[in-house]
Order: C-alpha cells, then structure tokens, then sequence
C-alpha cells in the first residue's frame, strides 16, 4: 500500500507529506485541476463538480495521491486502472499538478514516482497519460523519468452530453 511508501521531502524548513487522498481532500483536489486547466490556457473546460468528484471517488473510479504541507494539499497526481488491449492492465495518468508557489521543487517527482510505485503495486505493466506538445517543462520531466512520448498519435474525443 502507498501507506508503506510515505515520502518526506524537507521544504524551506517545512515538511512536505506524500499520502493517499482521503474523501474530505477532493474539494482541495479539484481545485488544484481548475488551477491546471488555468495553466493550460483552457479556464472553463473544467465542468465536472465537487459533487461528480465526491460521487465517483465514493464509486472508486479514480484514485489520487497528494502533496501536503501543514494540512493544505498543493500537488496531486489523479489516476485510475484501465486496460490496454495490446498490454493489459495499465493505469492512467488524468492529473499531475502542483500549485504554482511550489512548483520546481521535487514535489511533482515525488508525486509521479507515487503514482510509479501504486501503479506497479497494482500489477499495471503500463502507465499512460497525455502531455501538451507546448508544455517543454513537463515533457523534459517525463522524458528524465524515462518515459516515452508518442508524437504520432492524435487525441480523439466525442461529447456525450
């Protein structure tokens, strides 16, 4: 369990706890991805609630580990189990986010390297996500980690409601 992979990372004197989200985090959760969908140029694409985020964490269709300091949570890394039909079991990298004020500290590694180990812990073979082609700090992060970036594939999505 991620319990066993608590990380602390000394910040300014201040300690920065790496933890599974609990049930009353999610407010704090989503509106560190409306501070994402900010960042990505795209302020109102953010349409599900804090309700739809309290309904579907009770149903278990996401998971996320948090960044805490002092009890204020400033980086998450939002997940869930999917399947690929080439590889198996794969896990999904929806967010990973820190609050701007503590961005560049270690504390996104800190966060993927979580979502690395809950991923394995879980028997994925696979973790995917998506990156914007003009966001060269995070691509230079993932691609430090080892990761792969697929240039050849293109989003598809269609609205359901």
């Amino acid at each position: 369990m991620i319990q066993a992979l608590y990380l602390f990372l000394s910040l300014q004197k201040k300690m920065i706890k790496i933890r599974d989200a609990k049930f009353v985090d999610l407010m704090s959760i989503r509106n560190l991805v409306v501070e994402l969908a900010v960042f990505e140029k795209a302020p109102k694409a953010v349409t599900a609630t804090l309700e739809d985020y309290q309904r579907l964490f009770r149903a278990k269709l996401f998971q996320c580990i948090v960044a805490e300091e002092n009890d204020e949570i400033i980086g998450i890394a939002l997940f869930y189990d999917t399947f690929s039909t080439w590889k198996g079991h794969m896990m999904y990298l929806e967010d990973l986010v820190v609050t701007e004020k503590y961005r560049n500290k270690g504390i996104g590694g800190q966060l993927f390297d979580a979502f690395l180990a809950k991923s394995k812990e879980k028997g994925a073979v696979l973790g995917k996500w998506q990156v914007l082609d003009w966001n060269e700090n995070a691509i230079g992060f993932y691609e430090k980690k080892g990761a792969e970036v697929e240039k050849g594939w293109w989003n598809v999505k269609i609205w359901l409601k």
